[in-house]
């Protein structure tokens, strides 16, 4: 009996070594999952995509300010019966047109807001492009820690069924030698069939996140690195939730998207407004018109072939006087969409501020839950050498060392876990300051095992 302690802290510390050790061998990086994932995702893809599709967008509307010029060419073939008194005259006659025609806008304000409002598409496009960035690395970074996860549970609960297996043999020896009742061989048993299911459980979990984390990237069989232990997790800087708060107002993506939202609507308005203005076009043209074979009219006929040039410079002034209130009613329409878009920035004002303070206290909290459990660790184990020990020398029975066990090792899965909920609420809190970028991923990684 004097073997259960060491034996079973040498059990525990070479499984957890053993999973640290095959879970490095091939292991991939967050950043190296996060480039496989930017040219792999879909969503991603998607908002890139449509990014682009934005820029070409913009400079359509640019056409509207520049020359417009046109070519049109025609031959028509006419046969012609003519009749001059006794004299009847049948023709076949060809004509030849070409028309060149150009114009410039001069004054179009109607033309001039929609090519502003373009360029705030773009501005627009980007933010939703942004958005999806930073959505795809919190995306990433959940499932890679969520594998980790997985793997510390197994890990944790295998360490666990190898020091109850450990108990319930030395329960069984006791029994047989007579210094225990058969209480403590089959509580130590119904602890053991318990962590094998725990187990089961653990190992259906591991193959889920793993395929989750395979799909996001595009890659089979990902082995994430696992945090470098002891882990020096990187303090709240600022720590400042007003701060943080006057940030997110400034930068946050959706709240940029809200605000580009609003001047494209104000811009429609003086889209609106130049209904009532007037416009002007410098317009220009060259035509040709040619008739090879001559020309019939009702009262001569001409033989001879003919060819016309004119030519045209000029401009074209158009004011608008009435379109059945059409513009005074679109002008409101616009108002009113204009007013809308306010109260749409004013929402996801406050929604990210909300989100951006309950990020804040999530990972401030997260600080606190992991010193308090690093310290809950200590003496969890300190509770459970003292139990064994007790154990030993009669004083504590089988079931206190079991319940010690279990405690240690929810303990460990606790702190585990907690690391990794204070590295995404990081993110998450960057990410609702509209500050998230890759740069925080590798400050990340400097935290993995190498």
């Amino acid at each position: 009996m004097n073997t259960i302690r060491p034996t079973f802290r040498l059990s525990a510390l070479a499984l957890l070594l053993g999973a640290a050790f095959a879970g490095s061998v091939q292991a991939q990086s967050l950043v190296e999952l996060y480039d496989a994932a930017r040219g792999f995702d879909a969503t991603y893809q998607s908002a890139r995509s449509q990014y682009d599709a934005s820029l070409h967008r913009a400079e359509q509307a640019r056409a509207g300010l520049l020359p417009q010029a046109g070519l049109a060419v025609g031959v028509t073939r006419t046969q012609s019966n003519a009749t001059f008194g006794p004299v009847s005259v049948e023709r076949y006659l060809t004509n030849q047109a070409l028309n060149l025609s150009a114009s410039q806008p001069l004054y179009r304000p109607a033309n001039v807001a929609v090519w502003e409002q373009s360029r705030k598409q773009i501005d627009l496009a980007r933010e939703v492009l942004n958005t999806a960035e930073q959505d795809l690395q919190l995306r990433v970074s959940q499932a890679y820690f969520d594998v980790l996860g997985a793997q510390d549970s197994l890990a944790f609960v295998q360490a666990q069924k190898a020091a109850v297996a450990e108990q319930l043999a030395s329960a069984k020896r006791n029994f047989e030698v007579g210094t225990t009742t058969i209480t403590d061989t089959r509580e130590a048993q119904a602890r053991f069939d318990l962590v094998i299911a725990q187990e089961i459980a653990a190992e259906n979990d591991l193959r889920v996140k793993k395929a989750a984390l395979d799909q996001l990237v595009g890659k089979p069989n990902i082995t994430p690195k696992p945090l470098a232990l002891p882990a020096a997790l990187p303090a709240l800087l600022p720590d400042n939730m007003g701060t943080w708060v006057q940030t997110s107002e400034d930068n946050n993506p959706t709240v940029r998207q809200t605000r580009s939202a609003l001047e494209i609507a104000r811009l429609e308005t003086e889209r609106a407004k130049a209904g009532h203005k007037p416009t002007l076009d410098l317009t220009a043209a060259y035509t040709i018109n040619r008739n090879p074979n001559g020309s019939i009219s009702t009262t001569s006929s001409n033989q001879f072939g003919t060819r016309i040039d004119n030519a045209t410079v000029g401009l074209q002034f158009n004011l608008p006087l009435f379109a059945g209130f059409a513009t005074q009613n679109r002008l409101r329409e616009t108002l009113s969409l204009e007013d809308k878009a306010q109260a749409d920035l004013d929402a996801a004002k406050r929604s990210v501020a909300q989100a951006t303070r309950t990020a804040f206290l999530g990972v401030q909290s997260g600080l606190g839950q992991v010193k308090a459990l690093e310290a809950a660790e200590a003496s969890s184990q300190s509770a459970l050498d003292a139990n064994q020990l007790g154990y030993q020398v009669g004083v504590r029975i089988n079931i206190d060392v079991l319940n010690s066990q279990s405690q240690l090792f929810q303990t460990k899965r606790d702190l585990a876990q907690a690391r990794y909920n204070v590295l995404l609420g990081g993110l998450r809190l960057r990410q609702a300051a509209g500050t998230l970028t890759e740069q925080d991923l590798h400050n990340i990684n400097a935290l993995l095992a190498q």
